[in-house]
């Protein structure tokens, strides 16, 4: 998280937000020859009301403690909705603090309970999306939400996941927007880095990605994905949270043919648990008679 290291995190996030908006979006003639990708320093100083050397001192980090109003203005002129508008505004408001002991993320013991119990699509994931625990139900889904997986780089890394969403693209920019709100101001947290350092180094989505600071919850909505057995399955998606982690659970409409191919991929799931289970049998070794 070079950016975040660098202590500059606001500065950095007015300047890739800049560099998105085009110059006719701001109603500035496009024309010209302009060197750099979306609107210049001096044209969002000039559309927010403030100095081109004031500004510039708050993309350079000179100056860390801008006035709501002049932050409101930036939204505003870089176009922000309302959780950028929010992340912006907490980013002035972030001060130093003291490292934090982290708590591993665990799951009570009544949602692995509620797991057992749940017969569609269900599993918990912590902060970074990593897999915590899972039903069978979200295993025959996708084996990648398997306990110990990581969502997001399944997502960008597995070719079988990439498959697996009918809108990869807009999968992949909305889990990093995602990742970056949760992150917040803990970049310090010894998983966020390795997470972030790893896909950096391994994805070149991932990387052009990072470099928008997009922002944004991933919390409930629907989603279309493609199982390589019942095939197309529509879905919806909500996030409930438990404590500290994070109970998801897939389902369809009713009596829709989402629900007919989701109890049909139940069924072939406890067929293949039934076999495995006396193929164990089988294979284990029998006490001789006496």
């Amino acid at each position: 998280m070079k950016d975040e290291e660098a202590g500059n995190r606001l500065g950095s996030y007015l300047r890739a937000r800049r560099e998105l908006v085009a110059p006719a979006q701001a109603g500035i003639p496009s024309g010209g020859n302009r060197r750099v990708p979306g609107l210049r320093r001096e044209e969002v100083a000039l559309l927010a009301g403030i100095s081109p050397d004031y500004y510039l001192r708050l993309e350079r980090g000179r100056d860390k403690n801008p006035s709501p109003q002049v932050l409101e203005s930036l939204a505003r002129v870089l176009q922000l909705d309302d959780i950028e508008r929010a992340y912006l505004l907490g980013l002035a408001a972030a001060r130093p603090r003291a490292p934090r002991r982290k708590r591993p993320e665990h799951v009570p013991a009544r949602v692995h309970e509620l797991l057992a119990h749940l017969e569609i699509p269900a599993f918990v994931e912590g902060r970074a999306f990593d897999v915590l625990a899972s039903n069978p139900m979200a295993v025959a889904l996708s084996p990648r939400l398997r306990p110990g997986q990581n969502r997001l780089r399944s997502l960008l890394l597995d070719p079988e996941e990439q498959a697996f969403h009918q809108d990869w693209t807009k999968a992949t920019a909305h889990f990093v927007a995602a990742l970056r709100t949760t992150i917040g101001d803990d970049t310090d947290d010894p998983r966020f880095v390795e997470l972030v350092g790893d896909l950096a180094l391994s994805s070149q989505r991932f990387r052009t990605l990072w470099a928008r600071h997009d922002v944004r919850s991933l919390d409930g909505g629907t989603t279309t994905v493609h199982h390589p057995v019942v095939g197309e399955l529509r879905l919806h998606r909500d996030k409930l949270p438990v404590e500290d982690v994070i109970l998801v659970v897939y389902y369809p409409d009713k009596d829709s043919d989402s629900d007919e191919k989701l109890r049909l991929l139940a069924a072939l799931s406890d067929t293949e648990s039934a076999r495995t289970a006396r193929d164990d049998s089988a294979d284990a070794p029998h006490p001789k008679p006496p």
